[in-house]
């Protein structure tokens, strides 16, 4: 599929290509480490679906617009901001890490990134994702937050008392259902009659739509629209974006109810494949300097592994911090 050049500049198209170089370089050697046992627990592997982050990310404003996203959430973190060194020792469990360890794979947080998580529990960050947009519009501000979830999450109930409410209040939130085909390894074809997602919105007159999920100039352009919107006061979207995990739902999955035919065929619409033959097609930068490029994220990856071995576990007396968060507004006494 050609995409025409449309206003993206150069500075555009070299973020999306390494922000998607370093996710993906990332996953990969978390899912390295995994299988030597230095991580453990649930790990959920973002491979293939980095456009939708990058994508975001250059459409929104970064450090003020909010993301929550559920557990596969390693490649928002990093895109949001937070460094490889800190997601890292969060996999490893480490005080160092961006939950400092108490978080593991499933629960990044960073409130100086303004990204809110990192949810284990299926949908659980929906109606969250929507107040934290309340809270914007109730402080007067016109920052939006971009709420993402899995296509098997929309089943839950939570989704449409959500929808309701935000609608109803004209919420600042964008919500997006990254769509790569399977509730775990349920595929969307055996757990509803609407394949088309996104219709679920027209219910509430929210506006929606799909969305290719491979490429970073359609989920740009799609975001951009919507926080335009959400920006005006004119309320949510809901954006079901087509996309694909190369790998498992989790590391335990060996996704064995997947033809090799279909992930082949999903690969060949590799966003980070697509996007770098486009940077060589626009000649913004050479093969020479994009191999550069490869070898700075190696670096970044490899110290951040570095990084986790060499910090310490939280002490015995983190099981008494961070339970509770001090009241900070006016009424608190």
């Amino acid at each position: 599929m050609v995409i025409v050049k449309n206003n993206f500049s150069k500075e555009t198209y070299i973020a999306w290509y390494e922000s998607m170089l370093l996710i993906r370089r990332f996953e990969e050697k978390v899912a390295q480490l995994y299988g030597q046992q230095k991580i453990k627990g649930f790990c959920h592997l973002y491979n293939g679906q980095e456009a939708v982050i990058a994508g975001t990310m250059s459409a929104i404003r970064k450090d003020e617009d909010s993301l929550i996203t559920a557990y596969r959430d390693h490649g928002h973190a990093l895109a949001c901001g937070v460094s490889a060194n800190e997601v890292m020792a969060e996999m490893y469990g480490k005080i160092t890490g961006c939950s400092k360890g108490k978080g593991g794979s499933m629960h990044m947080f960073s409130k100086e990134h303004r990204f809110f998580g990192g949810h284990g529990i299926v949908g659980g960050q929906i109606p969250l994702g929507a107040g934290i947009a309340f809270a914007e519009k109730y402080n007067g501000t016109d920052c939006v937050c971009v709420c993402y979830m899995g296509d098997g999450a929309v089943r839950q109930g939570a989704l449409h008392e959500t929808f309701n409410m935000a609608m109803l209040w004209k919420l600042p939130v964008i919500f997006i259902c990254e769509n790569n085909g399977y509730a775990m390894g349920t595929s969307v074809e055996r757990t509803t009659n609407v394949l088309d997602i996104y219709k679920l919105g027209l219910a509430y007159d929210m506006p929606s739509a799909a969305v290719d999920g491979m490429q970073c100039e359609t989920v740009h352009n799609a975001i951009a629209e919507a926080v335009n919107r959400a920006r005006k006061g004119d309320g949510p979207t809901f954006l079901e974006i087509r996309t694909y995990r190369y790998r498992g739902h989790s590391m335990s999955d060996p996704a064995k109810y997947r033809s090799k035919e279909e992930v082949e065929e999903y690969k060949e619409r590799d966003p980070l494949e697509i996007t770098k033959q486009r940077i060589l097609d626009f000649k913004y930068i050479t093969n020479a300097e994009l191999e550069e490029m490869e070898l700075k994220i190696a670096n970044i990856v490899a110290e951040s592994v570095t990084f986790a071995e060499n910090s310490p576990y939280p002490g015995a007396e983190e099981l008494y911090t961070d339970v509770y968060a001090e009241p900070n507004y006016p009424f608190a006494e």
